[in-house]
């Protein structure tokens, strides 16, 4: 097809030029990607915990890649800021998920500054730009697997592409126990403590339950998430409220509960008592606004405006990433948040997500947003 050519002089061709353009278009190999792409493993595929597998990317035609950066992150767990590992003090955590329990934190003003890739591969790496990568033995559930490839563009410094897929990931071992990581019996509240935002427990109080699974093969892995399996029950949901979708917990009244968490065949108890107050207050209801598409460069505004409190107190508003590789998101304490599209060769997913709370301390479940970015 290289020396194929063909030349119209008249325009009553041009309509059957069209059509056979877009039937050679349509013609290209399926396997051959239009831009930076993870071949393997396969988005929704499901690995086993602690395994070696290999992980390979298409360029497309995404030219000038230099290096490609390989991360881990749990299941709805916040997108962290890149940073080289051979930078200083990028290997804390090395191995680790890129969550919370594994953040470098900033000397200055303690907040997240670094997720460690698993794996940082070249042009020399077999195969080119992938490798051999170990699923982090302590994951279980929903995972994402996320690879960032870094392009030279000469005096112009350099842009990043990426990629992510969704894979599950089951344990090899057996699950032995299930292990609270708290206090039992867990008290919450004190008596006459009056309701605020910042108190630790306060009616309404979204939370999730610190559970852990003990394995055969000794490794201890969280199960809060439900992609884990974890089903949640309370005994008294006038006390605490089950909000199994998310897999966390409110407090909507005083007395006592059990609460039964249940994995795999396992179930273990906790008993809970709640002493909060008796102040009368309504959850606050997030709204992160609607999911749209917009152009590479574009500054793409999320608003949380139409969250709105029963009562008609003012919110406290925290935004969030969760999906997509990270954009410097401002203002993440207020109503609206901003960042500005970044380059993208082919549609790009991105989402965010927005947690709020009243003056009373009363917390909204999450509500999320997606923005597709396209080129």
């Amino acid at each position: 097809m290289t020396g194929l050519k063909l030349q119209v002089t008249s325009s009553k061709f041009a309509r059957p030029l069209r059509l056979v353009t877009l039937t050679l278009l349509l013609c290209l190999p399926s396997g051959q990607a239009s831009a930076f792409k993870i071949l393997a493993p396969a988005d929704q595929a499901t690995l086993k915990s602690g395994e070696a597998v290999t992980v390979k990317v298409d360029l497309g035609r995404d030219t000038g890649v230099v290096t490609v950066r390989y991360y881990w992150y749990a299941d709805q767990a916040e997108t962290l800021v890149e940073q080289d590992e051979g930078k200083a003090g990028a290997t804390a955590g090395k191995d680790k998920i890129a969550d919370e329990r594994y953040w470098q934190k900033d000397s200055a003003t303690g907040g997240a500054i670094v997720a460690t890739p698993f794996l940082t591969s070249t042009a020399q790496s077999e195969p080119p730009f992938g490798g051999a990568i170990r699923v982090p033995k302590e994951a279980i559930g929903r995972m994402r697997l996320l690879a960032v490839g870094e392009i030279s563009r000469g005096r112009l410094g350099t842009r990043t592409v990426f990629d992510e897929v969704e894979v599950q990931v089951e344990p090899k071992a057996d699950l032995t126990a299930i292990e609270f990581e708290t206090e039992k019996p867990l008290r919450l509240g004190r008596t006459g403590q009056q309701a605020t935002y910042g108190q630790v427990d306060t009616m309404g109080k979204v939370f999730d339950l610190p559970v852990v699974g003990v394995f055969a093969d000794g490794v201890t892995r969280p199960l809060t998430s439900p992609s884990t399996g974890t089903t949640f029950k309370s005994s008294n949901e006038n006390v605490i409220k089950v909000h199994s979708a998310y897999g966390l917990l409110q407090l909507v009244g005083n007395g006592k509960t059990t609460l039964t968490v249940a994995n795999r065949g396992k179930k273990e108890t906790l008993d809970v008592s709640v002493d909060v107050g008796e102040e009368p207050n309504q959850s606050p209801i997030a709204d992160a606004g609607p999911s749209r598409t917009v152009k590479a460069g574009t500054k793409v505004e999320l608003s949380g405006l139409k969250s709105r409190d029963p009562e008609g107190e003012a919110l406290y508003y925290a935004w969030s990433q969760v999906r997509g590789s990270k954009v410097p998101l401002l203002d993440v304490n207020m109503p609206k948040a901003s960042f500005l599209a970044p380059p993208v060769s082919e549609k790009r997913l991105f989402r965010f997500k927005l947690r709020v709370t009243d003056k009373q301390g009363a917390d909204g479940l999450p509500a999320f947003v997606d923005v597709m970015v396209e080129p």
